[in-house]
């Protein structure tokens, strides 16, 4: 069978001198391949490994040609994204690890107007195609290195993605690549960080009572022949 004579990384495009041969004893493995001459000019949609027999499934399709659109299935997308650096160094995300696609930022038109900052999932169970650096400009034009992560995903979730590129804050979580599986997840505010809000104690508002209204009246005295008429402030002469 035909083997790889040295370790190949994905995307290459094979030459005479990446192949070898391995004997084989008994069944031969589907998809393996007897003819070297068969494989030559094709690309590596993933690592093959020195000794490794070769088989079809490794492959790209003949003349697709190497790199990273030989790796792209059909119906699907390869979508570039700039991580956070801390993530996207010393090997966290790496080809063919699975990912959630976080992104952070105030969504407009919220309820009552208000703006608090909102993280949500947005993707869920992404493959990783590739990670690594790329060079970008400044905002004074000077280059600089970005980590730049691209995903594979469907062309919904490509507008899906490259919208949030372009307007949010991005995060990418690890997840088991045996963990497939997809649920809603609810969106977390910032205030909910810190917990729920106290209101102040509420202060009891004592109201004087009202003055009482001094109705006046007048009574007329009769003593023998002579009669007076007297005036009262008091409310206890109304009763």
């Amino acid at each position: 069978m035909v083997s790889a004579a040295t370790d190949i990384k994905l995307g290459t495009v094979l030459a005479s001198t990446d192949l070898s041969t391995v004997s084989f004893t008994g069944t031969v493995p589907k998809g393996a391949i007897l003819n070297p001459a068969s494989v030559i000019g094709r690309g590596v949609i993933s690592d093959i490994y020195q000794g490794e027999p070769i088989l079809e499934s490794r492959l790209a399709a003949p003349g697709s040609g190497g790199g990273l659109a030989a790796t792209i299935p059909d119906g699907m997308r390869a979508c570039a994204v700039r991580v956070d650096e801390i993530i996207g160094v010393a090997g966290f995300v790496t080809p063919g690890m699975r990912v959630d696609v976080l992104v952070s930022g105030n969504p407009p038109n919220a309820p009552g107007g208000r703006e608090d900052t909102l993280t949500t999932t947005i993707l869920q169970n992404i493959q990783v195609l590739s990670a690594g650096t790329d060079i970008q400009k400044d905002a004074e034009g000077k280059p600089q290195q970005v980590q730049v992560v691209t995903l594979l995903v469907t062309p919904d979730q490509a507008q899906t993605l490259s919208l949030a590129s372009s307007q949010l804050k991005i995060q990418l979580v690890l997840r088991n690549p045996l963990d497939t599986k997809v649920a809603p997840v609810a969106s977390t505010p910032l205030d909910t960080l810190f917990g729920k809000a106290v209101a102040p104690p509420h202060k009891a508002v004592v109201k004087a009572a009202p003055k009482p209204v001094v109705h006046p009246y007048s009574m007329t005295v009769i003593n023998g022949s002579k009669t007076t008429q007297e005036s009262f402030g008091s409310p206890e002469g109304q009763h």
